[in-house]
């Protein structure tokens, strides 16, 4: 045998042992597609985790058990991270780093999903937060669209447009706003609240910032019952709509709590928030289909301490469907490496969610109404939906 020839059957040989090898470990990476989801598991408001968790989750199953995305299946990898900036943004950089992850669900709060989306952008990252509403989330400090991020909900601007709009319809004429300073949700609200309130006729008369550790609100409230103010608007989560609600019934004040999404959760306390209102997504009672069956599928998957069908929030409906767009955005454009398709194809889509159908607007915000929901007599009920 000449050196030549054994030079060449050495190499054929070698080729073989590496082809197949190499083909076995592609295969199985083009089977599936992974998605990151961001959602505060530990941390001040875990009931928002779980429930973004719980609807990420449904929405997975379902595509899957339809053969998946692109004819692949879904790979959901979870990461905590506690709707806090810098945990949500070692979350993001391990699953894009170390998982791989082209797309990502979430985060939860905007205080998080600001810094992530200041990652993701640059990294060619998409990006679509379910329930992240302040407008810096999806534009930049100029004002400019982030290309890769999207949200599933409505803004701040028009939760607080909603509300001021709902408490001056009622014949409110002055109003109390409280909120924290260091927190981006929270402070957005408050600033459109009373820009808006103060645009249709009301008067804010008074305005006291607090942290969100603090416990101990009399101080506050003792200005707010001084101000003779008919609303406190208050719009945070519910651990501190709780804190904030019993302790204001105890000291005898008489404005209406009003507030946010933020509010809804499991765990808000229904007496504490009792005669208040807040502005959500969208509402059980929606005799919509699309709305029941989620119902149905949300309650089959999920049950109470008593077993009992649970009833979906606000927080996870939003998480379904934000992976339904971004899965169906996928799908149109075709691809799961071109990440710049998928987002153009997210920019221009048009979806039939839960929460109502879904376009986008120039700065990526969901163009939808939004539902005002009652506290009473230890229920939440649907008072009336607002239009955009």
């Amino acid at each position: 045998m000449s050196k030549r020839l054994f030079a060449v059957l050495s190499l054929l040989i070698v080729a073989s042992l590496i082809l197949p090898a190499c083909a076995t470990g592609g295969a199985k990476e083009s089977g599936t597609v992974k998605i990151g989801l961001l959602a505060p598991l530990s941390g001040q408001v875990p009931t928002f985790g779980e429930s973004v968790r719980n609807g990420t989750e449904l929405a997975v199953k379902e595509w899957n058990e339809k053969g998946g995305v692109l004819g692949k299946k879904i790979d959901l990898i979870v990461a905590d991270s506690q709707c806090s900036p810098d945990p949500a943004v070692n979350a993001a950089n391990k699953l894009i780093d170390q998982d791989g992850v082209k797309f990502i669900i979430g985060e939860v709060c905007s205080s998080a999903s600001i810094p992530v989306a200041e990652i993701t952008n640059p990294k060619k990252i998409l990006q679509i937060s379910p329930t992240s509403t302040s407008a810096l989330v999806t534009v930049d400090a100029n004002g400019v669209t982030r290309p890769f991020t999207f949200r599933a909900c409505f803004i701040d601007p028009f939760q607080g447009l909603v509300m001021a709009k709902f408490a001056t319809g009622k014949g409110y004429k002055t109003a109390f706003v409280m909120f924290d300073q260091g927190n981006d949700y929270v402070r957005g609200l408050a600033e459109a609240f009373e820009k808006s309130f103060s645009e249709l006729g009301g008067t804010i008369v008074g305005k006291e910032s607090y942290t969100s550790t603090d416990t101990d609100f009399s101080a506050i409230l003792t200005k707010v019952a001084e101000s003779k103010a008919e609303v406190l608007y208050l719009p945070d989560y519910y651990n501190i709509v709780n804190l904030v609600g019993a302790q204001a019934k105890d000291k005898g004040v008489t404005a209406v709590m009003m507030g946010g999404d933020g509010w809804d959760s499991s765990d808000l306390d229904v007496n504490a928030a009792d005669g208040g209102f807040y502005s959500n997504h969208y509402d059980p009672g929606d005799t919509r289909p699309i709305v029941q069956e989620w119902l149905k599928t949300f309650g089959a998957a999920y049950k109470d301490a008593q077993g009992n069908p649970k009833v979906p929030d606000a927080f996870g409906t939003l998480a379904y469907d934000a992976a339904n767009l971004l899965f169906a955005a996928i799908e149109k454009a075709g691809t799961i490496d071109d990440t710049t398709k998928v987002a153009e194809a997210m920019a221009a889509i048009k979806w039939e969610a839960v929460s109502g159908t879904i376009t986008f607007d120039a700065q990526h915000n969901p163009i939808k109404s939004a539902a005002v929901i009652g506290v009473a007599n230890g229920k939440k009920n649907f008072v009336e939906s607002v239009a955009p």
